[in-house]
């Protein structure tokens, strides 16, 4: 469980929860011994517990997509209120305050869940969890057999088959997802994705490139077709759609780093050095996608990504801890 949170949230933003979690139970402690008001012990108490809450939401939610963010900001922030109003207006009942508010996380993460989707989506995703993919599957399946119309059940569903390995299963949901919605840059981007796991480059070319065409202002379209490019050794075509991809704002320091190492590669092919070592030092400022790589591709669940993407890691780490060593000789 532990792991998967420190997945979730990727390595920054778990060691930042660790220590407001370490400094804000280290402030309650001493507070606990010091000597003093027990209503004053009891108001900063009670602050420090609401730091770490807020802290830690914060983190939390800077993880997860717009909806999911409104699905638990109605959670927390009814709790928040509670705490922080009635601990300042009757500082005496601050426990009964705090214990509601915490009350309110945990029932409605209950009504929330309850009213949170189809049924066979939570099984999926419960059985995807304990890695039993087949499980999984079957649960999507019966949702399709009820929605068959619906694309977003062939998307999980093929997700759910790229975890278990299985790309020609996903390969043809991908495809059923285009039949759905011609125009849909996702169903395309995730054909792309899985001919590339599958090393069918330019079928996997075609599917990004059209991707492309439809979300032109997405990075991650430009980012899959430049990935793809790099494969296929199109230096020129690498260049312009990852400077594309940077253009877009690339959101998280891992994909910036195999971005970097993409266009460092492309550039030593065109014997362009100058920009090489633009892209080279570009790369070694993106440590931190490192270390969000290396604990992602530590999960049981993470083989497709191994399988593609293993090397271009390896190499970036090589090349990151390569600096490193001229700094000490240095």
């Amino acid at each position: 469980m532990l792991k998967r949170f420190e997945i979730f949230l990727g390595p920054r933003r778990f060691r930042a929860f660790i220590a407001l979690l370490a400094l804000t139970g280290l402030g309650s402690l001493v507070l606990n011994a010091a000597s003093g008001s027990s209503e004053i012990v009891t108001a900063l108490q009670t602050a420090l517990l609401l730091i770490f809450v807020v802290g830690a939401t914060y983190l939390i939610l800077s993880r997860l997509p717009g909806e999911e963010q409104k699905r638990w900001l109605a959670v927390i922030v009814p709790s928040l209120l509670v705490m922080t109003i009635g601990s300042l207006a009757l500082p005496a009942f601050t426990g009964v305050f705090v214990g509601a508010g915490l009350g309110w996380i945990v029932a409605g993460i209950f009504i929330f869940r309850r009213i949170g989707g189809p049924r066979n989506y939570k099984t999926a995703v419960k059985a995807m969890r304990k890695g039993e993919y087949k499980r999984a599957i079957a649960a999507m399946t019966a949702q399709i057999k009820e929605e068959p119309a619906h694309a977003e059940h062939y998307r999980f569903r093929a997700e759910l088959q790229r975890l278990a390995g299985d790309m020609k299963s996903a390969r043809r949901d991908y495809r059923r997802m285009i039949e759905l919605d011609a125009d849909s840059a996702i169903a395309h981007n995730g054909l792309a994705e899985v001919e590339l796991q599958a090393e069918r480059y330019p079928e996997a070319r075609r599917a990004a490139q059209r991707a492309r065409e439809l979300a032109p202002n997405e990075w991650v379209a430009a980012y899959n077709l430049g990935m793809i490019e790099d494969r296929l050794q199109d230096s020129e075509a690498v260049v312009y759609h990852l400077q594309k991809a940077l253009g877009l704002k690339i959101p998280d320091s891992r994909h910036r780093l195999l971005t970097h190492l993409y266009l460092w590669r492309a550039y030593r092919r065109l014997a362009d050095g100058g920009a090489a070592e633009n892209a080279l030092a570009a790369l070694r400022k993106e440590r931190a996608g490192l270390e969000e790589w290396q604990v992602i591709m530590s999960a049981d669940e993470a083989k497709a990504l191994r399988d593609v993407l293993a090397e271009d890691v390896e190499q970036a780490r090589k090349l990151i801890e390569s600096k490193s060593i001229e700094a000490r000789v240095t």
